[in-house]
């Protein structure tokens, strides 16, 4: 086993209960994204977690949304690069959420013991987990070169606010590591991979301007939107290709006034993920080569990719193997997986440097009323975070 690992767990196993503490009252903190004041509470607690561990907090503040903080580990100047840790603290959660969806700890139906709660596993598990295996591996002294943990405000609608924050000290940075939850394999309960894919995640926008008429009086006269668009839907629905990994789905339409009106109006909300980068100017060429075939209506097309994919490359390949072999010396097996959904990860991925995701806790339920952690997965997790840090930094 190498060296130091033992010693990381040995540390992390003396300082779990009070981690432990923390990551409950960080649940009880209720952030949803749209709530500045919630989010900022939670990232005030964070912050001065971070600072008694000696961080420098450099925090961005926001006015619609809460801030975007920064917490600098490790020395202020250093000839290596920095590594970045990046997580979010905003959830899908509504305030008052807790009333009926508790924080507990409680075992599930198979006898594993688990942590229930609003956020604490999209992503507040992995915030702690991060903060711990800092904590952990400054005890050892090889903390030598700076390490920053982002947390941004905004994950869960888009990371608006919060993109240029992350780019820009991804484009410094070694690596990234990403505290998003572990990821399911197909046919597996164990959801415990590492992330090493991502699609990209695109949002388009269809609206049909037709001609109003009365559907009994002057039907002829009408020009319907809601026809053209349900038209255009069909060939917008033939743009998937599944064998490059490229789907579309029109998951959102509205239309017209009343069912005696020749609609004058139509609209669509249209879901893409690419599996590829070079996908995404055929997909903005096919959406904008769109054409009525009534020439009384008009097409207005607006959207695109706001997440480029995170594609399997060499990089991130190089520290998967490595934390592969780290946890098989820790005593348990990781995999790796890819998936459809988006995270802050594509941005640092789609600017060439090496990322690699699901880094965090190992549960199911996101976005659900069952979201939940296994207890038994977060000592040796953070153990391997641990070890992924310190080996970075030599």
């Amino acid at each position: 086993m190498t060296t130091q690992l033992p010693e990381l767990r040995q540390l992390l196993t003396g300082q779990a209960e009070a981690w432990h503490l923390r990551l409950r009252a960080l649940v009880l903190c209720e952030s949803p994204t749209e709530d500045a004041a919630a989010v900022n509470r939670a990232m005030d607690m964070v912050q001065g977690w971070a600072v008694e561990l000696g961080a420098r907090a450099v925090r961005h503040p926001q006015e619609a949304h809460g801030d975007v903080l920064e917490l600098w580990f490790g020395p202020a100047e250093s000839d290596g690069k920095p590594l970045m840790l990046l997580g979010h603290l905003d959830t899908v959660w509504p305030q008052g959420i807790l009333a009926t969806m508790p924080w507990r700890e409680a075992p599930d139906s198979t006898g594993q013991q688990r942590l229930w709660g609003p956020g604490v596993l999209d992503m507040k598990a992995g915030v702690v987990m991060a903060l711990a295996a800092i904590e952990t591996v400054q005890k050892t002294g090889s903390l030598t070169r700076p390490v920053v943990l982002l947390l941004n405000p905004d994950e869960e609608t888009g990371s608006a606010i919060s993109r240029a924050h992350t780019e820009r000290l991804a484009r410094g940075a070694e690596a990234v590591f990403v505290l998003e939850p572990a990821q399911g394999l197909p046919g597996s309960r164990d959801n415990a991979a590492y992330k090493t894919a991502r699609k990209g995640v695109g949002q388009y926008r269809l609206d049909v301007t037709g001609v109003a008429s009365h559907a009994g009086v002057d039907f002829e006269r009408g020009h319907s939107a809601v026809l053209e668009l349900a038209t255009l839907l069909q060939q917008v629905a033939r743009f998937t290709d599944l064998s490059s990994g490229l789907t579309v789905n029109p998951g959102v339409i509205g239309g017209g006034t009343r069912s005696n009106v020749i609609a004058a109006e139509a609209w669509a909300e249209v879901d893409v993920r690419i599996a590829r980068l070079i996908d995404e100017g055929r997909v903005d060429t096919l959406f904008h080569e769109l054409c009525v075939s009534n020439p009384f209506c008009r097409l207005r097309v607006t959207g695109g990719i706001n997440r480029p994919p995170m594609e399997r490359g060499p990089g991130t390949v190089r520290l998967y193997e490595q934390a592969r072999t780290m946890a098989a010396e820790l005593g348990f097996d990781l995999p790796e997986a890819s998936t459809g959904g988006g995270s802050d990860g594509n941005f640092t991925a789609g600017l060439g440097i090496p990322t690699l995701d699901g880094m965090g806790a190992v549960g199911e339920g996101a976005h659900a009323a069952h979201e939940s952690i296994l207890l038994d997965h977060l000592l040796p997790r953070t153990a391997l975070l641990a070890g992924m840090i310190a080996s970075l930094l030599h």
